[in-house]
């Protein structure tokens, strides 16, 4: 197959990547070694070194070998994004055990769900999600957990204030009885020797659930060579611009991407090991206020979100106190990024969004557009090295140039299957080994992609296909609009309409206004026959709209 893409790439990017690490273990005890005295990362005003973070993860290791845990078992991380997190990540790889990550603000049916489907034999959880796990301990297969609290990992005294801060004065520690579960200091304090594990290509590194905005969450088996494939291929792809912080500062990656989601995981922590950076991890990234008072503090470089977190932060008074000079790159991911949320970043902060295309399928990271382009494209750019991304029909033959169709990707990064199930992978994948991703995507004569919707959230309006992302696009361009998601609704004229859920800053906005707004930039039968105002959309952990929950509610 011909790669036009290829003629875009930036000077020094290669067209396939050497993926020279056997597991991502190699990997990280390559950073280990080579960083050993740098900053791997920084929180609440603590940091630990690579040194550090190598030993802290091998106590961990040796206390899950001491469970007596076996080489393949799953382990569940259920937390936002502190210290230990990191640690727990490499812990696990280095037994030679499976990440289950978890998304800490799950239900107790969520999380039933999903520990009762990966069969996870632990669990690390914060002791504020300890009242959820509570709920399902008799109905999941998890035999021992550990327990931590947001300071675990702080040096004292700050340890016991950010912890009684926590638990007794912001009372966000719900009551809790979970006998026989081992507190996270005391795991690394008595663990024994740890057993080095070698790992190879094919050995699972974890299983990443879908965000379940299509259906029922199913968990992506990504083994150390799809996700050592994706860091390098994505440190090659940034690599340019990580060259371009000056060389006595420390490269710093603002983690506001929660570390549970394939985006922060793969985008923040492996890349930023692999290039021996330091990642500042934010412990709740909708806490815009704290978040901007933490950017307040440091010279950061990289920074990695989705459109709604780009959008809070650059709308919120203070964006403008920060010192922006040092940022290099914003990374938009996740869901598509509107033209109003890229234009009014840059206004404010003085740097492009570089927009990329993924999904936990995919390790993420199939597509991005070139970082040495500041103006925003509307693309997602080009495929990474050794990536090929085709437009398919519906019988699975591509279409030419211009013509939508479904995106599927081939490439190292590429998942191994959903977890146990064969006619959900056998679905999704092509006999040539083609991931068809369900989204609707064109590519140009060049070889540039452009995402026009999800092929599960098309409309169908008197036989004309209606892409949400397009009417969003146009309606989030209207002043006073803060969001808006377009959903199809039963029509007894049409068989379907298109309904528009609007987020408003001007309250004098009327559904009449955005209707008139709308006749003036979409045809007619785009145009929503319903508009609906609410104070906020439903999102999933990393802030993607969700449709599906606005479908049936």
């Amino acid at each position: 197959m011909q790669k036009p893409w290829i003629a875009h790439y930036p000077p020094g990017v290669p067209a396939e990547i050497d993926i020279r690490y056997a597991s991502l273990c190699a990997l990280m005890e390559d950073a280990f070694a080579k960083h050993r005295t740098a900053t791997a990362l920084r929180f609440m005003g603590a940091r630990l070194s690579y040194g550090e973070l190598d030993e802290a993860s091998q106590r961990f290791a040796a206390h899950l070998q001491g469970l007596g845990l076996q080489r393949g078992d799953r382990v569940a991380l259920m937390m936002p994004n502190v210290l230990q997190y990191p640690v727990a990540i490499a812990g696990v790889l280095r037994a030679g055990l499976v990440i289950v990550n978890v998304n800490p603000l799950y239900t107790p049916h969520e999380l039933r769900q999903q520990l009762v489907d990966c069969g996870a034999r632990a669990i690390v959880l914060l002791e504020n999600m300890a009242h959820t796990f509570e709920a399902v301990r008799g109905e999941v297969p998890v035999e021992h957990v550990i327990l931590t609290a947001v300071g675990d990992m702080l040096p004292a005294p700050k340890r016991w204030a950010v912890n009684a801060v926590v638990r007794h004065v912001r009372k966000l520690v719900p009551a809790y009885s979970l006998p026989g579960a081992k507190r996270w200091r005391t795991a690394l304090a008595e663990a024994g020797a740890y057993a080095p594990v070698t790992l190879g290509p094919d050995d699972v590194a974890s299983l990443q659930y879908t965000g379940g905005t299509t259906g029922t969450p199913k968990g992506a088996t990504l083994t150390h060579a799809n996700l050592v494939a994706n860091v390098l291929q994505s440190v090659t792809w940034f690599g340019p611009a990580l060259d371009s912080i000056p060389k006595d500062e420390e490269p710093l990656l603002v983690c506001a991407l929660p570390l549970y989601h394939i985006f922060g995981f793969t985008v923040n922590l492996m890349l930023g090991l692999t290039a021996g950076a330091t990642n500042l991890l934010i412990l709740n990234p909708r806490d815009i206020p704290a978040l901007l008072k933490e950017l307040k503090r440091h010279r950061f470089h990289f920074l990695p979100a989705v459109n709604t977190l780009f959008g809070a932060i650059a709308r919120h008074p203070a964006a403008k106190e920060v010192d922006w000079s040092s940022l290099k790159l914003s990374v938009g991911g996740g869901m598509a990024v509107q033209p109003a949320t890229a234009k009014l970043w840059r206004d404010v902060t003085g740097c492009g969004i570089c927009e990329g295309y993924g999904l936990s399928e995919s390790a993420p990271v199939a597509a991005c557009n070139p970082t040495d382009r500041s103006d925003y494209t509307g693309t997602i750019g080009l495929p990474l090295p050794s990536t090929t991304i085709a437009i398919l029909d519906d019988a699975g033959a591509p279409v030419p140039p211009g013509t939508p169709g479904e995106l599927a990707i081939l490439g190292p990064q590429v998942m191994a299957g959903y977890w146990k199930r064969p006619d959900e992978t056998s679905a999704v994948m092509t006999q040539d080994g083609f991931l068809r991703t369900g989204d609707i995507a064109v590519m140009d004569e060049a070889g540039w992609f452009r995402i026009v919707d999800r092929k599960k959230d098309m409309i169908n309006v008197s036989g004309f296909n209606v892409y949400p992302g397009e009417i969003e696009d146009a309606v989030t361009r209207m002043p006073g609009v803060v969001e808006a998601a377009a959903i199809a609704v039963p029509d007894d004229t049409s068989g379907e309409a298109v309904k528009l859920f609007v987020v408003r800053s001007d309250p004098s906005l009327t559904a009449e206004s955005v209707k008139a707004f709308c006749r003036q930039t979409l045809t007619g039968y785009k145009r929503p026959r319903h508009v609906e105002f609410r104070d906020d959309l439903p999102k999933s952990g990393v802030g993607k709209i969700l449709r599906r929950a606005l479908r049936e509610g």
